[in-house]
């Protein structure tokens, strides 16, 4: 090591720094003269000093900075930039990359060759700071082996051995200073953990749950729950507290339901999360969902539309004014929808403003406007007053009271043209929704321009892809009861998909325009059942049938479809004029 070429000077610094007497110092040097080994090393190996104050002396002497390489310091992606080979050769080790600098950990971290090879390999400017060799080629051993596990990690780790990157901001943007990152507590670093691997695979939430045995950490990935870790016990309550202070919430108040939100920075990339406590009877529940603004996709041919729903629901959007609405429970991508509306929409020559709570994405040349309960500013109040801001086009985040549904439709009737979200299983029951919201039928026929009703279904993951023949049942479910024989594809599960056979998700669209048979029986009051005889007559596909003509596109599976479809008995039936169209 470089700084052992100055053994005089090492020594000298140890013995200021008090780490050291002359009696050890004058052992240490004497054991060195006879068998030439380093004198840090022996040191160590004598037990007068641990690795860490060694490596803490070193890097004051040689006035760099120094790190000692824990569980969750290292990002594996990172690490494949450099590989295992050039790693041992180099005595080094890449930790983490902020844009185009890469910190790197280095045996000799003043060694100009090194840096420069580094750079080259990389592309990248190179940070370079002091560890022990011997630390640095324990984890490049741990590393080669490909992904680590993260879970592995921390359960096998006691709570002194979490370490990670410190990448977090609250609003004034990203803290990557080494001091911090080395000085971080275990609870930070764990915290951490958890919202870094959450980011990278795509989670769109995380829940911190207490347990009997002390923690369970799940995430969400395309719709469905995993186990992300189970930190060590004891430590439910300082993992809380954590999220809640970087979610500015009252660590002190345990008993009420609390939100807050914080931005962080992580793969390089911007990512709001909203926090969200609820106290249980074993402790403080935590949701964080993750916004991440580089997966939101507005162009509307990236989402999933069939070519031929694609250009209904376009037609309904080219009309100077009138209401939208798209519907389907929490999580099923309506926000993502309308603001591929907006997209559609927005020009120089439109003002667009929307309602929102809270506002999830920001878009050019849209004025979006955040609703603040506590003050009574509201749906309802909100959507009047933008009335009077000489709108052109209005979306409403969601329809939750009769106030705020009364004032969208008399917006749609009075030359506007409104989009917003409603909770309804399917298109057709949306009518029945707005009359029990005190609506007028004969409002509603002649302000509704059409509705989508939407789920979101997981693609099959191209790496394991593979033909299959699903079982009779389900395809009596898919209406495909002459299909019996046919291939259809699915995924077998392999490591890029945490063998789930799924990877990434579409959505599944039921778009339904109100025509001028259907205006009259909205009019006349016709049951729900009434209105899909007609909407059948019309060639309406549901929702399962659009799902079901993904699935023999080869996009998802036909039990995907089914599990995350619901079809009424008036809704089921063959799908024939589907498969047809």
């Amino acid at each position: 090591m470089s700084g052992e070429a100055s053994r005089t000077r090492l020594g000298d610094a140890l013995l200021r720094d008090g780490a050291i007497n002359e009696q050890q110092l004058s052992r240490a040097l004497a054991e060195q003269a006879r068998s030439n080994r380093m004198l840090g090393e022996l040191l160590i190996e004598q037990g007068v000093i641990t690795p860490q104050v060694f490596l803490l002396t070193l890097a004051k002497t040689l006035g760099v900075r120094s790190v000692h390489l824990r569980h969750g310091l290292i990002d594996p992606q990172v690490f494949k930039l450099v590989g295992t080979e050039e790693c041992e050769r180099l005595r080094a080790v890449p930790l983490f990359k902020v844009r185009d600098t890469l910190t790197v950990a280095m045996a000799e971290p003043q060694s100009l060759p090194t840096i420069d090879r580094l750079r080259t390999i990389t592309s990248c400017k190179i940070r370079p700071v002091l560890a022990l060799e011997a630390n640095i080629l324990e984890f490049v051993k741990k590393y080669s082996g490909g992904d680590v596990n993260v879970d592995a990690f921390l359960t096998s780790l006691s709570e002194s051995d979490l370490e990670v990157v410190e990448r977090e901001s609250v609003d004034e943007g990203p803290a990557t200073d080494l001091d911090k990152l080395v000085a971080g507590s275990p609870i930070i670093n764990l915290v951490n953990v958890a919202l870094l691997t959450a980011v990278r695979d795509g989670a769109s939430d995380i829940h911190i749950e207490p347990d009997k045995k002390g923690t369970r950490i799940r995430y969400r990935v395309d719709g469905v729950l995993r186990d992300l870790m189970k930190p060590p016990p004891g430590m439910h309550a300082s993992i809380v507290s954590r999220v809640k202070v970087i979610g500015k919430m009252d660590i002190a108040e345990k008993r009420l339901p609390q939100e807050g939100r914080v931005r962080i920075v992580a793969e390089g990339r911007d990512i709001d999360l909203r926090v969200s406590s609820m106290p249980t009877l074993l402790g403080e529940k935590i949701v964080v969902r993750v916004l991440d603004k580089s997966n939101l996709r507005v162009r509307m041919s990236d989402l999933g539309f069939r070519a031929e729903s694609l250009a209904t629901f376009t037609h309904m959007l080219e009309r100077p004014h009138g209401l939208v609405l798209v519907t389907g429970p929490t999580g099923s991508g309506k926000t993502t929808t309308l603001y591929s509306a907006l997209d559609l929409l927005r020009s120089p020559d439109v003002n667009i403003l929307t309602v929102e709570d809270p506002v999830e994405y920001q878009l050019d040349l849209i004025n979006q406007i955040q609703t603040n309960e506590p003050i009574g500013f509201n749906f309802a109040r909100a959507l009047r007053s933008i009335l009077r801001q000489d709108p052109d086009v209005i979306m409403v985040g969601e329809i939750r009271d009769q106030e705020t549904a009364r004032v969208a439709v008399q917006a749609a009737l009075t030359g506007h043209l409104v989009l917003a979200t409603l909770h309804t299983n399917d298109a057709p029951s949306t009518i029945a929704r707005l009359a029990d919201m005190s609506i007028e039928k004969y409002l509603i026929s002649s302000a509704l321009n059409g509705v989508v009703a939407q789920r979101l279904a997981r693609t099959i993951c191209q790496a394991c892809a593979t033909k299959y023949y699903p079982a009779e049942d389900v395809l009596a479910d898919a209406g495909l009861h002459d299909q019996v024989g046919r291939p259809f594809r699915k995924g077998e599960g392999c490591r890029v998909c945490h063998d789930t056979g799924f990877k990434g998700r579409l959505g599944v669209y039921e778009v339904m325009e109100v025509s001028s048979s259907l205006k009259r029986l909205i009019y006349a009051g016709s049951a729900t059942h009434e209105l899909r005889a007609q909407l059948a007559k019309d060639g309406f596909l549901t929702l399962r049938q659009e799902g079901v003509l993904l699935a023999m596109d080869g996009k998802t599976s036909l039990e995907e479809i089914i599990r995350v479809t619901h079809v009424d008995d008036e809704g089921a039936g063959p799908v024939a004029k589907a498969r047809a169209a």
